[in-house]
């Protein structure tokens, strides 16, 4: 049957506006297709400034276990399918998760939070190898990476974060921006208080059991010196020799811990006039609160020490 040519073009068009619509409806916006991101972290403290930034437009994800550092956690085979999987996956920087630097992650999804302070970024000399913990032995050689213990360096992790998240989701950037300026404003009032406890005594020796504070030390030129012992391990008799060598000439009244040693080590210690004070890194989530509020609660230790 022959249609006129009038009428085929009529009908001709007509599909092709149906199929084109069709087209537009099955095709989501950008924002749609970005809302909940699924995001994968490195530690703690980079998933509570990603929900701090993203509130319900992201999940967060933090799988490593809470008994290991997740700076020495190598994940397993599953593990790391989630992360390829991911929409984004926030890395701190600094060497920190090596891990991350041997397997296939997607370039698209991959974030260095640290990319704005490349300059700050410290280098750890002379490290000691040493053994703790179900992660086995490792070395603090290379670059420093608790860059969240200095706060105006955890404001810089956040801002990346929301810049990030902001590219992704533009539809949201007001709100983003108003998420960064009240954490960007907590940790600036948490810095102003540590500036101000340190003000108090600025050059009095202090020690430090391990060596993960110079994010601490460098900002507000804490008088400082390391050792690598543990909370839950008892110094061996070379070790309790050698910080009586240090307290020779570096007379401290304090050393810094990352979690309350055990009543013998403390004990021990106070012979020697030297107390302790806990100032958690807070690279795992805390029993309680968050990393604000234990970051609050380290800074009125140290207050202790001044």
């Amino acid at each position: 049957m022959n249609f006129p040519k009038k009428s085929l073009f009529a009908t001709l068009a007509t599909l092709l506006a149906l199929t084109g619509c069709g087209d537009r409806r099955e095709q989501p916006s950008a924002d749609t297709e970005a809302t909940p991101l699924e995001v994968y972290v490195v530690n703690y403290p980079l998933k509570y400034f990603a929900e701090r930034m993203g509130g319900d437009q992201i999940t967060v994800h933090f799988p490593a276990p809470p008994d290991i550092d997740p700076a020495e956690w190598n994940p397993d085979d599953e593990t790391i399918l989630r992360y390829q999987q991911a929409d984004l996956i926030f890395l701190n920087g600094a060497g920190y998760a090596g891990w991350t630097d041997h397997v296939s992650l997607p370039t698209a999804a991959l974030v260095n939070t640290a990319r704005n302070i490349g300059d700050h970024l410290l280098i750890v000399p002379d490290a000691v190898t040493h053994s703790h913990g179900p992660e086995g032995s490792h070395s603090h050689a290379g670059t420093a990476f608790t860059t969240w213990l200095d706060p105006m360096l955890a404001i810089e992790h956040a801002r990346v974060i929301k810049e990030t998240l902001s590219q992704r989701i533009p539809s949201v950037r007001d709100e983003f921006d108003q998420r960064f300026q009240a954490l960007a404003d907590d940790f600036r009032a948490l810095h102003r208080e540590i500036k101000d406890i340190v003000s108090r005594n600025p050059d009095q020796p202090l020690l430090a059991s391990h060596p993960v504070y110079q994010y601490l030390e460098a900002p507000y030129r804490l008088n400082l010196e390391s050792l690598h012992w543990e909370p839950d391990e008892m110094p061996a008799a070379a070790e309790w020799e050698a910080l009586d060598e240090i307290l020779a000439h570096h007379p401290a009244q304090w050393m810094i811990w990352e979690d309350e040693p055990l009543p013998e080590i403390a004990a021990r210690l106070a012979e020697r006039g030297v107390g302790t004070l806990v100032y958690d890194p807070c690279s795992q989530p805390p029993s309680e609160g968050d990393l604000l509020s234990v970051m609050r609660q380290n800074a009125a230790n140290l207050r202790l020490g001044f």
